[in-house]
């Protein structure tokens, strides 16, 4: 019994220090930062809006249309769950439940038939807009003039962006979706699980613009771990929030074509950027 313990004391002090090591590398990083900066900047960047209208209406049905059936097909069971694990707070709960249910699939559904284009578009142009001219010219044609209308310089696409909906993901989610039953710690894990699964595709689109292998592609994740789990949580937090899911779609959309403005341009506080140097320096000698 006391080999048992201190086995288990090793391993909780392993655990404690892995989780450390990864906020500490997470907040220096400033990764959690880009979610924040896109809603700001896109704000502030009218030409950046029209892929975000053009979607608005069906987006704005879907979102109806879920969270209507999530309502009536699923409250009432998940309240009958509830009630045994959380008393009297299980009316509150299930509701928060299942908004944060309707809100991932809205997600889920929205990216892959509706949003991907636009986004797409969105990422793009925020690129120009950052002076990126030419990494983005690896995925698409662009038209000469419109300098003050990044939007407005986008071209037919070269290039078939970002990873689609999988049933990976669904299954992904049903797996994590019970953890929402444990009270405060089950939500915060199921966050932090979703954030870290958003987190890794937020660049699909960059990778695909530099060309990078599958390989180099699940080096950098790895070796940048952290910071792609903090962007990708509160992402997540963001597009929870039920209706404006939408809006914080386009603007999570920004602020990860803004962090990959940053990155290209060797203007973050990213820790491990040893991969992406040997590449660049791989790239030049090529």
């Amino acid at each position: 019994m006391s080999s048992a313990r201190q086995a288990a004391k090793v391993i909780a002090i392993e655990d404690f220090n892995r989780a450390n090591e990864l906020a500490k590398a997470a907040a220096k990083s400033g990764s959690y930062l880009y979610p924040i900066k896109g809603i700001f900047y896109l704000l502030n960047h009218r030409s950046l809006w029209k892929p975000m209208l053009s979607k608005l209406a069906p987006t704005t049905t879907l979102s109806i249309g879920v969270i209507s059936f999530m309502f009536i097909f699923t409250y009432l069971p998940q309240l009958a769950v509830l009630v045994f694990l959380n008393g009297p707070l299980a009316a509150l709960t299930t509701i928060l439940l299942t908004l944060s249910e309707s809100s991932t699939l809205i997600n889920l559904l929205s990216r892959t038939f509706l949003l991907q284009d636009a986004q797409v578009d969105t990422f793009d142009g925020v690129l120009l807009a950052q002076n990126h001219t030419a990494i983005v010219s690896e995925g698409r044609q662009l038209k000469a003039g419109n300098f003050n209308d990044p939007i407005g310089k986008l071209g037919k696409l070269l290039k078939q962006p970002f990873e689609k909906f999988t049933p990976k993901a669904l299954v992904r989610y049903v797996m994590y979706l019970p953890l929402n039953f444990i009270p405060i710690i089950g939500t915060v894990t199921f966050v932090l699980l979703t954030g870290r699964s958003r987190g890794n595709s937020v660049h699909s689109r960059y990778f695909q613009l530099k060309n990078w292998s599958h390989s180099q592609r699940e080096e950098w994740l790895k070796e940048n771990t952290a910071a792609y789990t903090a962007f990708g949580t509160v992402a997540t937090l963001l597009e929870l929030i039920p209706i404006v899911s939408i809006f914080f779609s386009f603007t999570n959309t920004v602020g990860a074509a803004l962090w990959a403005a940053d990155i290209e341009a060797n203007h973050t506080a990213m820790t491990e950027m040893h991969f992406h140097k040997k590449g660049s320096a791989e790239g030049k000698a090529e």
